[in-house]
């Protein structure tokens, strides 16, 4: 089993593995908030502040249950009229994961990582938004189990089809790689503009404070 998010920065712990399994007391009144909505929020605002793209992994196999509830994140991620236009490759043998990146002209790091998520969609009006979203999803969910990841690739992954048997009229989002980080990593040090610059009041050009 690999290090969980607290494990890896030593900030408490992130409770979505109870959320998906079920596990836990339902406090939730009829049609109404989670009295526990509060924390939870800011377990999952922790994963988005602290999570950061991981092109190295260690050889450690992720889990089995790990790598479900990765998939189930994104299963369970909605899409427009709920059309969900996609398919989730998990892919971990590690012949197949060296021509996954053999192929990924900015990823070729997938050959080190110990699994993949290949995100194929229906060529629908909305798939690349819904897929994209499921992606999210399945990336931060792993980030909470202290799995590390990076988007590969925007479309012009047609070499994966034959590597992976998909049929010619669904397309290749992307390759998502997945596995431990080698080293200990930052505490959301990111590189970002200020909230004024990007977020605005009521309407465009009055800072959002």
């Amino acid at each position: 089993m690999g290090p969980t998010l607290n494990q890896m920065w030593g900030d408490r712990p992130i409770a979505i593995k109870e959320a998906a399994e079920g596990s836990g007391t339902n406090n939730r009144p009829a049609g109404g908030p989670d009295i526990n909505q509060k924390e939870n929020a800011m377990e999952v605002f922790e994963a988005v502040r602290t999570a950061l793209a991981i092109r190295n992994y260690k050889e450690t196999s992720v889990p089995a249950d790990v790598i479900r509830r990765i998939v189930e994140a994104g299963r369970l991620s909605g899409s427009a009229m709920n059309g969900q236009p996609w398919h989730f490759i998990v892919v971990d043998d590690r012949d197949t994961l060296r021509e996954l990146g053999s192929v990924a002209r900015t990823g070729p790091y997938v050959s080190q990582a110990p699994l993949a998520i290949v995100v194929a969609i229906q060529k629908t009006k909305f798939a690349v938004a819904d897929a994209s979203r499921a992606i999210q999803c399945m990336i931060l969910t792993a980030w909470s189990e202290g799995v590390g990841s990076n988007w590969v690739g925007f479309f012009g992954l047609d070499d994966v089809k034959p590597i992976l048997g998909i049929p010619n009229d669904i397309d290749v989002l992307a390759i998502i790689p997945f596995g431990y980080p080698p080293r200990a990593v930052g505490k959301g040090k990111k590189n970002r503009k200020p909230l004024f610059e990007v977020a605005h009041h009521g309407r465009f050009g009055h800072p959002f404070k």
